[in-house]
């Protein structure tokens, strides 16, 4: 048996019927990719780690965020920022995900590639999300402290043919926290194979404001609420931290 390595093949799968959720293409479609992928490849479902450059990005010991196709033990494919965010998606690359609001759930598929066996031990795959809009990709060591959900690996929907423990598809589903006030970030898609051996993907997410609450006024017309303005300290100064990554 050939093992091949993983990465987030799609980032917002969308279930035909919500009540029957799976990964199979029968059922969903995916409407969100990674930062410039390539969904114009010709390559079928959990193929692209045998196309140039490939998709399943090993981060070495300087753990580099998202793959810069230089750096890492596999370098993948390009996955850096871009300026502005939407050059990695449209054309010959993958829709960016819709625009999103605090509390939506989104869901993500990936291959097995081999690796979704009884014999193996999941270690999970780590959601990584700022706590604030940022102008430029957080490092691995503050993107460890904002993970917002752990995924099983193993969970896929097997397809019975002689392939499936390879190209079976698997994913999880993750809320955006509540507290996400509006802007662009970043989301990392990072899966620990082994011990210490890490891969991942990414790529942008738009968060929209929430609608404001509409209640009676004294008068019997009809308004919206007022609100106070989101501060870092109304965060309680969590983005203080990360004060040269925040959006202006």
């Amino acid at each position: 048996m050939v093992e091949a390595h993983s990465w987030a093949d799609c980032v917002d799968w969308r279930f035909n019927n919500p009540k029957k959720p799976g990964w199979l293409d029968t059922n969903g479609k995916c409407f969100g990719w990674a930062r410039q992928y390539p969904i114009n490849s010709g390559i079928s479902f959990g193929g692209l780690d045998r196309a140039s450059p490939n998709r399943h990005y090993q981060q070495a010991e300087d753990f580099t965020p998202c793959s810069d196709g230089k750096h890492g033990k596999e370098p993948g494919a390009d996955e850096t920022r871009q300026n502005p965010i939407s050059k990695a998606y449209g054309g010959r690359f993958g829709a960016m995900t819709r625009e999103v609001l605090p509390g939506d759930s989104l869901c993500v598929r990936w291959p097995a590639k081999n690796h979704a066996v009884p014999s193996e031990r999941d270690r999970g795959v780590f959601i990584n999300m700022p706590p604030a809009p940022t102008t430029k990709d957080p490092n691995q060591d503050q993107l460890m402290k904002m993970t917002i959900a752990k995924l099983p690996y193993k969970n896929c929907s097997f397809t019975g043919s002689k392939d499936s423990k390879d190209r079976s598809p698997c994913g999880g589903c993750f809320k955006v926290p509540e507290d996400r006030v509006p802007g662009n970030y970043l989301i990392q898609w990072r899966w620990e194979l082994n011990d210490h051996e890490w891969y991942t993907s990414c790529w942008d997410l738009k968060v929209g404001a929430p609608p404001a609450p509409v209640v009676p006024q004294p008068s019997g017309a009809v308004g919206p609420v007022p609100t106070q303005p989101i501060t870092s300290s109304s965060l309680g100064g969590s983005t203080s931290v990360f004060a040269d990554l925040t959006e202006d």
